[in-house]
Order: C-alpha cells, then structure tokens, then sequence
C-alpha cells in the first residue's frame, strides 16, 4: 500500500487480488502495466476488444450515445472492477463508449489471453460473472437515480462514486463534464455546485474539486450509493 496526498493507494486491481492465489499469479503474468490518461477513448460501441483493462488508479466511465448528443454516463469503473467483462459472455465488443475519466495506472491483458483463461478457469468465469452483476446493478440503479432523484444528491453520489476511485481527495471534473454525466444543463451543475461550495462540503477552482468533507456528502446523498457500494458484495466477501 502506498500513499497519495496522504490516502491510501492499492497497489493492485481489487477484483484480481481476491482471486485464489494460483489464478492471480497466473493473470498478473499476463498483464501490463500501463498509463491511462484523461479522456482516452478504450472501447467505441460495437467494436471488437483487443485487450482488456483492470484499473489500478486510473477510472472510466461507461456511456451511452444517442445522434446528436451528447454522451450520457452510465457507470463509473475503477480498481474495484475491469473493462471487458462481457467476453465472459462470448461477447466480443463493447455495448457502450468507455473513457478514462481519470488518468492512472491499469493492468492491461489481451481479449485473447482471457478468452483463453476464461475457458480454463471455472473460478474465472464465475467471479467474471459475479461483477457483471455489479456492473449491470449500477446500470440499474443509475437510471432509477436519474429518474426519481433531485440534482443535489445526484451529485453528491458522482462525487463519492469518484472520490472513492481517484484515490485523492483532489480530482479535475468539469461542470461540463458532471453535467453531461447527469443528463442535466451545465447552469444546473453550476448551482449546485455552488451550493455545496458555500456550504464547505467541496471547494472548486479551475475544473479541481476538492473534497473537504466526506461525511457531509454522505449525509445528503440519495440510497443509491450505499445501494451500489452493497451490491459489491457479491464479489469482495
């Protein structure tokens, strides 16, 4: 464990570490480690994986697109997940956009080598299955949340979805940005944003957000949240 800014930083993919120890090793040897850098583009809808992703420090978003419009964020994935999961399903192309939302570190594997793994290891596919469900649960509850919520818990739940992924209490989101995830106008962003500024919860300056109190958002956060952080559950037991 290292640090950043003073938080505690994994050293590794969180889905991989709770593998049995011989399938770790086996899946570490056949990563890379490289760099993703804020706004790369992984996967376009549609096309063919030719690697997949674990996050180590970097984040992604997952959106979706209409013609014309702009993409509307549907999940956040960082060190507790992977990008490509769907091969487990002999899927062999991403159903939505991927960008990195926040630069790091990320293990990388080919489509290949998993898809191979995949018809090796029983515990693989299982645990692969496992976090789709996750994955799909997130879909689920960002819909329901967009639906039913009012903007200030709504953003206070993106908020605490990033914090937890950056591993720092500092990380550059736009309003365009949030606004775009939350399918909402970037005045809305701006407002809110505002409020919870004046209210010392963040501080913003120049696109860098800072989290100055946690426990505050915690408090004004809809249950889709806790709702999400349950559901990881079913994999980190």
């Amino acid at each position: 464990m290292s640090t950043l800014n003073g938080i505690p930083t994994p050293l590794h993919n969180r889905l991989i570490e709770g593998f049995p120890d011989d399938l770790r090793n086996r899946i570490l040897s056949l990563c890379d480690t490289v760099e993703l850098t804020l706004g790369d583009k992984l996967y376009e809808p549609e096309l063919p994986f030719e690697y997949v992703y674990f996050p180590i420090t970097a984040f992604v978003s997952l959106g979706t697109t209409l013609r014309d419009q702009l993409p509307l964020e549907m999940a956040l994935i960082g060190n507790e997940g992977m990008l490509g999961v769907t091969l487990a399903l002999g899927v062999n192309s991403a159903p939505m956009l991927t960008v990195v939302q926040g630069s790091g570190k990320a293990l990388r594997m080919s489509a290949k080598q998993l898809r191979h793994e995949l018809r090796e290891s029983t515990v693989l596919m299982r645990t692969l299955n496992n976090y789709l469900y996750v994955l799909m649960a997130q879909l689920k509850q960002t819909v329901v949340c967009t639906h039913f919520h009012a903007i200030e818990p709504r953003v206070a739940r993106w908020l605490l979805m990033i914090h937890d992924r950056a591993h720092s209490n500092k990380f550059y989101l736009t309003h365009e940005y949030l606004a775009n995830m939350l399918g909402v106008r970037r005045s809305t962003i701006t407002v809110t944003a505002g409020t919870l500024q004046k209210r010392r919860l963040i501080s913003y300056k120049r696109g860098t957000i800072t989290i100055l109190d946690r426990k505050g958002l915690e408090g004004i956060t809809c249950e889709c949240y806790e709702a999400l952080n349950k559901d990881h559950l079913h994999i980190f037991k």
